[in-house]
């Protein structure tokens, strides 16, 4: 019997796992909606005589049963819920019937008036599935999801929740200076913590969003006394740990990326403190290209690699070789370099590489106090002294440096 156009539909979650399910037809609607349904581990019997390539792979991984042959009276039998979407019309008017008489759930992609059964529009996110129906008009219910969605990914949506379990730690790469510019788990993971240690390098915009309940410490402020800097730092991830906060360590670009993110993973470790890494965009890639360069391009570089030059190349404790690095023939990517680059330009030269090699110094990449400064190995240290530039600061040596549009030179 059908009912009033404006009676609301009654929104359920189904528990699939296990349970029959059919699928009539592997069209774009099946093609849709099949992963949703083996997520949920539903017991999947797919009937079309063919199939778009996408379900046919899905069919061939053994992940569904496909018959291939048009619907018949009887497929629904057993069924918990059934999807119909053949390009038949009478087949479906059948199916649906079937489905009636059979009491089974369902879906029909041609004519949503007649269906027992409405697909929401799903999204999921922290953990949480979001299903929204707004009856007649789809286009609404999708956007509806994904304005939620986005916003619990992003930690814009609170959505509080109860944490019975021990806290731990996180490690998030905040990216190379834009906000903008760290990952969705990362930003989600920031609007959950209780307590924020961050580096001068991370994303300082975001702690600005951060609810007035949340201790920010910044770790190049904390004291260490006895302690290395490090050390202390260490001792402040365990110590807010063990007092059930969850701690998020914001660092800048990636924690693995000259970030010691892996002395303070160990470092919890050794107190049985869990512990998330969250990878971040490193200005290793991010910085060249916000200042239009590619690391590698077709033809120019079919490598690039990234030295660290904290330390003089005429340093006993560098660990860089550097003869080999000037032999190489790709990009070479500078990072903590400033101070040090007028002795590591000459150690290139020195080592064959060319003084006319294009540099390129980017100062604050991704961020709106961005700039760009050219030169050749042979000058680059005498411009970082003139142009007063200063760290964060990414150097890129090589000829990718001039492919773009506009080298600023």
């Amino acid at each position: 019997m059908a009912e009033p156009a404006h009676v609301a539909a009654y929104p359920v979650g189904l528990r699939l796992a296990g349970r029959r399910v059919v699928v009539l037809g592997a069209g774009q609607v099946a093609q849709r909606r099949l992963p949703a349904l083996l997520a949920a581990k539903a017991d999947v019997l797919l009937v079309s005589p063919s199939a778009t390539p996408s379900v046919e792979a899905m069919a061939d991984a053994g992940e569904l049963r496909w018959e291939r042959r048009r619907y018949r009276d009887g497929d629904l039998d057993g069924a918990w819920y059934a999807l119909i979407s053949t390009d038949d019309p009478a087949a479906n008017e059948a199916a649906s019937a079937e489905a009636e008489a059979r009491r089974v759930w369902a879906v029909r992609s041609d004519d949503a008036e007649a269906a027992s059964a409405w697909t929401p529009a799903t999204g999921r996110a922290a953990g949480v599935t979001v299903a929204v129906l707004t009856g007649r008009d789809p286009r609404r219910s999708a956007a509806v999801r994904d304005a939620v969605v986005e916003g619990l990914r992003d930690g814009s949506l609170a959505a509080p929740h109860h944490r019975t379990a021990a806290k731990g730690v996180a490690l998030v790469g905040g990216g190379p200076g834009d906000p903008d510019l760290i990952t969705v788990r990362g930003r989600r993971l920031l609007a959950e913590a209780d307590v924020v240690i961050a580096d001068r390098l991370g994303p300082r915009d975001l702690l600005d969003e951060l609810p007035p309940h949340v201790e920010v410490i910044d770790a190049a402020k904390i004291p260490y006394g006895r302690f290395m800097a490090q050390e202390a730092i260490n001792n402040a991830l365990i110590q807010h740990a063990k007092a059930g906060k969850a701690v998020v360590r914001l660092k800048g670009g990636d924690p693995f990326v000259f970030g010691r993110g892996m002395e303070e993973l160990q470092a919890l470790a050794e107190h049985g403190i869990p512990c998330t890494v969250v990878p971040g965009i490193s200005s290793t890639i991010s910085v060249p290209a916000a200042a239009g360069i590619p690391v590698t391009h077709r033809g120019v570089a079919h490598e690039f690699t990234v030295v660290s030059g904290h330390v003089a190349p005429d340093d006993p404790r560098s660990l860089v070789d550097w003869e080999a690095v000037a032999r190489l023939r790709g990009t070479l990517v500078l990072l903590m370099s400033v101070e040090k680059i007028g002795a590591i330009a000459e150690t290139l030269i020195g080592h064959g590489r060319s003084a006319d090699t294009p540099v390129a110094v980017v100062q604050e990449g991704t961020t709106a106090a961005q700039r760009r400064v050219d030169a050749t190995l042979a000058t680059v240290g005498e411009r970082v002294r003139a142009e007063d530039i200063r760290p964060p600061a990414v150097i890129v040596v090589g000829d990718v440096v001039t492919v773009g549009p506009d080298t600023h030179r």
